[in-house]
C-alpha cells in the first residue's frame, strides 16, 4: 500500500530529525523528503512544522516501543541487550552513521516544548516497558524501573557517540559492560535450580 502525503511527512520528518536535530531539519527540505506540497503540510498539519515534529517524534517512539515490545517478548535481558544494541549498529552502519535516534534530536528541541514532551513521552514508555520486562524474570520493581532507565540512558549515549567517532565501538562497548550485569541480576533472583518453566 502507498503512503499518503501524511505517512510521507512523518517519515519524512523523521528521517531529518535523525540526521539533522529539529532544529536542522528546514521546512523545505521536510517537504522535499516527504515528496509533499506545502498546501499538504498545512491540510494534516494546521499549525505547521512543529506540529508535524510532535507527531513524527510520537510515531517514531511508537515504532521504538514495537521493537522493545517485541524484543523482550523472549529469552533473557542480556539477550534483549544483545538484540537492540544488534538493531542499532544495522541502522548507524546503514546510514554512515548519519541518521541517530530521531527521539535525541526532539529531545534537544528546547524551543518546541510540545516536541520536546513527546521525546520525554517516548523515552518514559520505553523505560517502562524494560521495567515491566525485567519485573516479569522475578525482579524487585524498584531495582527494575532504575535498570531499565539506566540501559535507555546508556543505550542512548553510545548511539550518539557511534554517530560522532564513526563507528560502532561504543555499543559493543555497552553490550560488553552492560550484559555481565543483566545476567547477574537475572542470576540473583533466578538462583540455579529455583527457575521453574511453567
Amino acid at each position: 500500500m502507498t503512503a499518503g502525503p501524511r505517512e510521507r511527512l512523518i517519515d519524512g520528518a523523521i528521517d531529518l530529525v535523525r540526521e539533522h536535530g529539529v532544529h536542522g531539519a528546514g521546512l523545505a527540505a521536510l517537504l522535499d523528503r516527504s515528496r509533499a506540497s506545502r498546501n499538504s503540510l498545512y491540510q494534516h498539519f494546521p499549525f505547521g512544522k512543529g506540529e508535524l515534529v510532535e507527531a513524527a517524534t510520537v510515531v517514531a517512539g511508537e515504532r521504538m516501543s514495537a521493537v522493545i515490545a517485541k524484543v523482550t517478548a523472549t529469552g533473557e535481558p542480556a539477550q534483549w541487550l544483545s538484540a537492540l544494541t544488534g538493531w542499532w549498529r544495522i541502522g548507524l552502519e546503514a546510514s554512515g552513521y548519519r541518521a541517530g535516534c530521531p527521539i535525541v534530536g526532539a529531545a534537544l528541541a528546547e524551543s518546541e516544548p510540545a516536541v520536546q514532551a513527546a521525546a520525554a513521552a517516548a523515552f518514559a514508555d520505553w523505560t517502562r516497558r524494560l521495567a515491566h520486562a525485567l519485573a516479569g524474570t522475578g525482579m524487585p520493581v524498584e531495582r527494575a524501573e532504575s535498570l531499565a532507565g539506566f540501559v535507555v540512558s546508556a543505550l542512548e549515549g553510545a548511539i550518539i557517540q557511534s554517530r560522532a567517532l564513526k563507528s560502532t565501538r561504543p555499543l559493543d562497548d555497552l553490550e560488553t559492560t552492560l550484559a555481565p550485569l543483566l545476567r547477574e541480576s537475572n542470576r540473583r533472583e533466578h538462583p540455579a535450580g529455583s527457575r521453574s518453566d511453567g
